[in-house]
């Protein structure tokens, strides 16, 4: 028996296979129907900032080619398409007029998900913030936050009635941390003032989305997506275990601590409250109940406690783990377990609903040779983090469905087109696209499922 059909066999009925992707590392037609700049075109364009200058403005090209796309994810067999619904489409500026051009596009795109019987997940925020909004302080001004709420409400009014579940966010850590502390994406900075301003947008902006969809929709299903890491101590030494309990708070309980016990971490505050425009209500508009949320596994981080007398919170230091050697080509440790590990222990800290994996997968960039692409690697990093997903459920944990990353190689962010994490290679050439040895193996795998569900008594 393949592994594709014996860890088919581990999932019950109902669990949910599907493909991700998001808007500005797909689409293309930046400058097309309507769509206005966002933080990301003009990031691209700064020397310096993305590997060889790459840019989203093709990408996949997905704008035009979405129905040939569309085919390709019923063609892999998955249930559900989770995908991002681009802001500068939307309300170009950021704030006021609508662009009905842009809806249109999302319109079509959804129809053609239901007539294909594929659920529809979309993520209102994957990084692509107008670009007019970065003008008036972006993610570190709170009116973004309720800029964000009228963007929602424009979303839904239209295409809510379509929708299986809505997430707010991805990854606000990337969004806080990667872009205005450690400087790697857009808009770049380096200030832990600007990081910790935005932490708090965000949060604040989740629950400014979940009221405002609600308010257009009272059904729909709200969630919100997070990249958590599974933090490991570098030795036993009471001083790095106390290391990774502040690596938690810093980076984890800065967003899952006020959205689902609505207050931040003791720690946190102390050490950064006064960064944050925390005003009174707030919390409480953070802490909405949620449907479902999202949790996005790569790889592990293994930390240690930081002795510099000046070191700031949480005072950490990322150290290779001893327990493996194995990297993506991106340069990611491969641990499995890590998955598991993470979402067990963050079901004793919270009271949280159901959750999907709404990424995982790694970058391999082999090509295709005669018309196959052979990405045996990538293969066996789904068959070990799907493992652990079955792992999870085994242990308690009340998962319902799994997303690979991603359907096909896209745009990598600062890694611009130089790491392919597609189980769908593309030419960027030509835009052919072609599934590679990993698609095929988790198409077997949800065939399997859906096979073995067919057979099960009601």
């Amino acid at each position: 028996m393949s592994s594709a059909k014996q860890l088919a066999a581990r999932f019950p009925k109902g669990f949910m296979f599907g493909v991700a992707t998001a808007a500005y590392q797909i689409e293309g037609a930046a400058n097309e129907g309507g769509r206005k700049p966002s933080i990301w075109d003009a990031f691209s364009k700064m020397p310096g900032r993305v590997f060889e200058g790459h840019t989203g403005e093709v990408a996949c090209d997905h704008y035009h080619l979405w129905e040939s796309d569309l085919d390709l994810i019923k063609e892999l067999g998955v249930e559900a398409y989770r995908l991002s619904i681009a802001w500068p489409r939307v309300i170009p500026d950021g704030r006021g007029a609508v662009n009905e051009e842009g809806l249109d596009f999302y319109d079509r795109l959804i129809d053609g998900l239901v007539a294909r019987n594929i659920k529809v997940f979309p993520t209102l925020y994957h990084w692509d913030l107008p670009l007019a909004l970065a003008g008036f302080g972006g993610w570190t001004c709170r009116d973004t936050a309720d800029a964000f709420g009228e963007y929602t409400s424009a979303v839904v009014k239209r295409l809510g009635d379509r929708i299986d579940g809505l997430a707010t966010l991805n990854e606000p850590w990337c969004a806080s941390y990667l872009s205005h502390l450690i400087g790697a994406h857009a808009p770049g900075e380096k200030s832990m003032e600007a990081a910790i301003a935005s932490v708090h947008t965000f949060n604040l902006a989740h629950g400014t989305a979940v009221l405002a969809a609600r308010a257009e929709r009272a059904d729909i299903q709200m969630g919100v997506v997070l990249n958590s890491f599974s933090t490991y101590a570098a030795s036993d030494s009471a001083e790095d275990k106390a290391a990774v309990e502040r690596f938690y708070q810093f980076n984890n309980g800065a967003f899952l601590s006020p959205m689902f016990a609505g207050k931040y971490d003791e720690g946190f505050l102390a050490a950064h409250g006064d960064k944050m425009d925390l005003r009174e209500g707030d919390l409480e508009r953070i802490h909405q109940p949620l449907d479902w949320w999202g949790y996005n596994f790569y790889n592990p981080e293994t930390v240690k406690h930081d002795p510099a007398p000046d070191a700031v919170y949480p005072a950490t230091i990322g150290v290779p783990s001893t327990d493996s050697d194995v990297r993506t080509d991106i340069g990611w440790e491969i641990r499995a377990e890590g998955l598991t590990d993470f979402l067990v222990d963050v079901y004793k800290r919270y009271d949280m609903p159901p959750v999907y994996i709404t990424e995982n997968g790694a970058a391999y960039n082999m090509g295709p040779v005669d018309g196959v692409v052979d990405d045996q690697p990538r293969l066996e990093y789904y068959e070990k983090h799907i493992g652990a997903v079955a792992d999870a459920l085994d242990k308690g944990v009340p998962l319902k469905g799994y997303f690979a990353w991603s359907l096909m190689d896209n745009y990598e962010w600062a890694f611009g087109y130089s790491m392919r994490f597609g189980i769908v290679h593309v030419d960027y050439e030509t835009q052919q696209r072609t599934i590679k040895k990993s698609g095929y193996w988790y198409q077997d795998l949800v065939a399997t499922h859906r096979a073995l569900a067919e057979v099960e008594p009601a």
